[in-house]
């Protein structure tokens, strides 16, 4: 009764277009039928979509990341992008647990091999007041309530403030979150998956990972909900 109740006050709607839908999913079918997976051509480290010699991208080839592999299962764009973008930008933390849900469901293979310990990519503080909610930690939460895994906080935390990586290059992306995050000694000695909600150049997630490493952690993986292409 409760859960009918809450579906008339707040009825299932597609994550991307708000479409209000008869039966709770994801999508609505228009949006379902332009979303995007990642190819199955891509870096086998960072998932950077492409064909490469030993499927390493140059930036990888160049300067092997301190994580041990990335994943998405969707490609940044169409309705999946809409639907971060919503969730991130418009004040819409509520759709973080459909989201994790996706997420679950659609990296099972990924996941079974990953590892257990998620921490999510950290706001700095002045952006959470601003915000009010960390998009990260929230997707984090909501994929170890549909994992039964463990999401942890205080683990990893922003340092200092950077500026927004949108519009920057790939050398103003690094130098913007070098040395931007710190880790607790607590993850010595453990394997790490961090979770964010996009992966473009993987700036941030490189700077992240090495700060998790430098504290110890044996193995760090990434998983997103999008990859963006990044290469041209």
């Amino acid at each position: 009764m409760l859960q009918a109740l809450l579906e008339l006050l707040y009825p299932p709607a597609c994550i991307a277009c708000a479409k209000v839908m008869p039966v709770r999913a994801a999508f609505c079918e228009t949006c379902d039928l332009a979303v995007e997976r990642l190819p199955t051509t891509r870096c086998r480290t960072c998932a950077e979509p492409g064909t490469f010699p030993r499927d390493t991208c140059p930036r990888c080839h160049d300067a092997p990341p301190p994580f041990s592999r990335a994943w998405a299962p969707f490609a940044h764009e169409g309705p999946v992008a809409r639907a971060i973008h919503r969730f991130k930008y418009e004040d819409h933390p509520e759709l973080a647990p459909v989201l994790g849900e996706l997420l679950a469901s659609e990296c099972r293979h990924f996941l079974s091999q990953a590892p257990t310990l998620l921490v999510a990519l950290p706001l700095h503080g002045k952006r959470f007041r601003e915000r009010k909610y960390d998009q990260a930690q929230l997707l984090v939460e909501a994929l170890a309530r549909a994992t039964g895994r463990k999401a942890s906080l205080g683990l990893l935390h922003r340092a200092r403030e950077t500026r927004r990586q949108v519009g920057l290059s790939e050398a103003e992306r690094a130098l913007n979150v070098s040395q931007a995050f710190r880790a607790s000694a607590s993850v010595a000695g453990r394997d790490v998956l961090l979770v964010d909600d996009v992966l473009t150049t993987g700036a941030t997630v490189r700077a992240a990972a090495t700060a998790l490493q430098d504290a110890g952690a044996l193995r760090v993986e990434v998983l997103t909900l999008a990859r963006a292409f990044s290469l041209a």
